[in-house]
């Protein structure tokens, strides 16, 4: 809606001022929409070279944009720019990833025979990266470490946090994230959480060239943009769009309108598209495909009885998760509030990582402890060979020698795949909470899918055993496929960390085993039920509660209480006022003491009665034209005689709670409320304010 505003400067005896004001507006208009006046203004400048051919440049940019303007709005090509652009950029981190992972492998090879060398290079190389990525980012951008889906979520919840926002942050995280990355499986940390931030920064600066072309400002578009943006970042890094659009709306949205659906599903997909056709482009298939090949059988791809088998896998998977969010919290505190921790985390960032990475490292040395790890595979190997539907435990191990290592030769390296699979899940699980204490760029979802897919392993090749063994004769469950377990253990354990379900759908994009649909589906959702009794909170809120960070279903999550906490009793001090009669001297005075773009009215400051608000562009085009009339004309005039009062479209009362208010604020996409007791004035809440009150909360938390 634009503001009305009476002009008290226009006078009858000034005609000719406001026709030549009025025909220089018609011709600056006109020349904004004829490209031959931007021919001659560009022709007219003798300094500027090429100056037909800028000319020519222009003329063919605007009739370009008036083609791609008349098929649909500008914002849908921000949307394809921004899916593509991000499955580019994720194809060419996997590029350099593998390049680099290569490159240690060859190196480690070439040692061989040699164990003190090998140990030196199998040690020092991720260590020196993890340092190097946490100096680069310490002393270049230090917002670019951690995930940064808590502070997106943060974003879009509705509070501003521009400094995660900037090209600095894009650059710097990108880069320390390859690093991160090439650290390998040792390290064992992915790449969803940054992609999503990454995702989210070129969305918004997609979001300012579609407003910059269209000429006109929309704060609701800039938001779709970013709710589209997270979408995009988990679909172009697995080519899966429809989980993408779920995860969007499980974890990063408390209020996702349907709006954003054609949107969210249009961007995803041109990532998801573009990130397999790369693939393919590059060699690795014949044709866009899963991300991860299976072979599961489809003639009979479970029993019905195993149903009863991966609910129970579900409620260990949620157990299981419990546990393991218990202890990353316990971690999380300790961090927070140990002193050596603390400096080391402040002042000394890239030692702390090289330590730390140097450790794991040694922990991992195929010829020690590595052996009964696997910790020769990468995330992908890894990944794939516990989706395996052979049964391990009855595999015979004269397979042929392939060049690389063979996933159940690395698995079988110990003896046993088995005790492989239990000391994997014994040492990873600490192993993945320490490692996120790194000062880096780091994803913390695929970790996770890849424990809960060892986890899954585990159940059924117990399973198998079981079945083949002691509880029947026959061959009715000969057959039972341990990879099934895996991809049900993968969706329902990353579930349940994360209280979501969309990592079911996603494992079945990964696969393309959507025979096993019901059973995963089934695993996530108990697996659920029991990571969210007792009102727990998931991996990313309890991240959002270490960073205090002001997002409200974090911390109703951490203290049910807070939130209801009435507004009356944590308002700031009085915000700026008008009266309606206020004069030059007290709008000026408004102006110059407050930011907001909404400034409340009253009847008077004695009465503090509520009328409603004005815009601070009014404020400013009253005092413009005061400045123009004099002082004398000026002391005539007051607030509502020349400016628009606008009501209130929602007056909170002192007793709403803080989450009331945030609701109110997030739904009516409004950005000023007023707070009154019986039709006076207390106080005002704004989006600055809201967040002043949610980091107060925070800290007591």
């Amino acid at each position: 809606m634009t503001p009305t505003l009476r002009d008290p400067t226009k006078s009858p005896e000034e005609p000719a001022e406001s026709q030549s004001a009025g025909e220089d507006n018609d011709r600056e208009r006109a020349n904004q929409s004829d490209p031959s006046c931007d021919t001659i203004l560009l022709q007219a400048d003798p300094w500027k070279p090429c100056q037909r051919s800028r000319a020519t440049v222009k003329e063919w940019l605007l009739r370009l944009r008036s083609c791609l303007g008349t098929v649909c709005g500008m914002e849908w090509y921000g949307y394809a720019a921004l899916g593509i652009s991000m499955a580019v950029l994720s194809f060419l981190v996997d590029l350099s990833v593998t390049k680099l992972l290569r490159a240690h492998q060859w190196l480690y090879l070439k040692l061989e025979g040699n164990g003190l060398l090998q140990f030196f290079c199998w040690t020092l190389y991720p260590a020196c990266l993890c340092a190097a990525a946490s100096s680069f980012t310490d002393n270049i951008c230090p917002f670019s470490t951690g995930s940064g889906i808590p502070e997106v979520r943060t974003m879009l919840a509705g509070i501003e946090m521009p400094h995660y926002l900037s090209l600095t942050n894009l650059f710097t995280k990108l880069v320390a994230l390859v690093c991160t990355l090439a650290a390998g499986s040792t390290i064992f940390l992915g790449k969803v959480g940054p992609f999503v931030h990454l995702s989210t920064i070129v969305g918004a600066y997609f979001s300012n060239l579609c407003t910059l072309i269209q000429g006109n400002k929309k704060e609701r578009a800039a938001g779709e943009m970013l709710v589209v943006a997270a979408a995009v970042g988990v679909a172009s890094c697995f080519g899966a769009p429809i989980s993408g659009v779920l995860f969007s709306v499980e974890v990063m949205c408390s209020h996702f309108a349907l709006r954003h659906y054609c949107p969210c599903f249009f961007s995803a997909a041109c990532g998801a598209l573009m990130f397999r056709l790369l693939s393919v482009w590059s060699g690795d298939g014949e044709t866009p495909q899963a991300l991860f090949k299976t072979n599961f059988p489809s003639s009979l791809p479970f029993y019905p009885l195993e149903i009863i088998l991966f609910a129970l896998l579900g409620l260990l998977c949620g157990a299981v998760s419990c546990c393991y969010l218990f202890c990353h919290r316990r971690v999380l505190r300790f961090t927070k509030t140990n002193p050596f921790l603390v400096k080391a985390l402040t002042t000394e960032k890239g030692l702390y990582s090289g330590v730390v990475a140097l450790f794991l490292a040694s922990l991992t040395f195929p010829p020690s402890a590595g052996q009964y790890m696997a910790s020769k595979l990468t995330m992908k190997q890894l990944l794939t060979s516990l989706l395996d539907s052979r049964q391990w435990s009855s595999q015979s191990h004269n397979a042929s020698v392939q060049p690389g290592p063979d996933p159940l030769l690395e698995w079988s390296s110990s003896g046993s795949p088995v005790l492989s699979l239990a000391v994997f899940l014994l040492v990873k699980v600490w192993m993945m909470v320490l490692a996120w204490t790194l000062p880096l760029p780091t994803g913390y979802f695929m970790p996770v899918f890849v424990y809960g897919a060892a986890l899954g392993r585990l159940f059924g090749e117990g399973a198998a055993y079981v079945s083949s063994t002691a509880l029947t004769s026959s061959q009715q469950w000969a057959s039972v496929n341990p990879g099934g377990y895996a991809l049900a253990g993968a969706a329902a354990f990353s579930g349940a960390v994360t209280h979501t379900l969309s990592p079911a759908l996603l494992a079945l994009e990964l696969t393309g085993q959507f025979s096993h649909a019901l059973p995963v589906l089934l695993a996530t959702l108990l697996a659920n039920a029991v990571a969210r009794s007792g009102h727990r909170p998931s991996f990313y809120d309890a991240l959002s509660i270490g960073k205090r960070l002001p997002h409200l279903p974090s911390l109703v999550k951490a203290s049910p209480r807070l939130p209801f906490t009435p507004i009356g009793q944590v308002l700031g001090s009085r915000s700026v006022q008008l009266q309606k009669v206020a004069g030059p001297a007290e709008v000026q005075h408004a102006v110059n003491t407050s930011t907001d773009q909404q400034i409340p009215v009253v009847d008077s400051h004695e009465s503090q009665i509520v009328l409603g608000f004005v815009l601070r562009s009014e404020l400013l085009m009253f005092l413009r034209h005061c400045e123009t009339d004099g002082v004398t004309q000026t002391l005539e005039k007051h607030l509502d005689e020349v400016c628009c009062i606008h009501p209130n479209s929602v007056l909170l009362s002192p007793h709403n709670t803080v989450q009331e208010a945030h609701g109110i604020l997030s739904l009516l996409g409004v950005q000023t409320l007023c707070v009154a007791d019986r039709g006076r004035l207390v106080g005002v809440i704004t989006w600055p304010e809201m967040k002043r009150i949610l980091e107060d909360l925070a800290k007591e938390i």
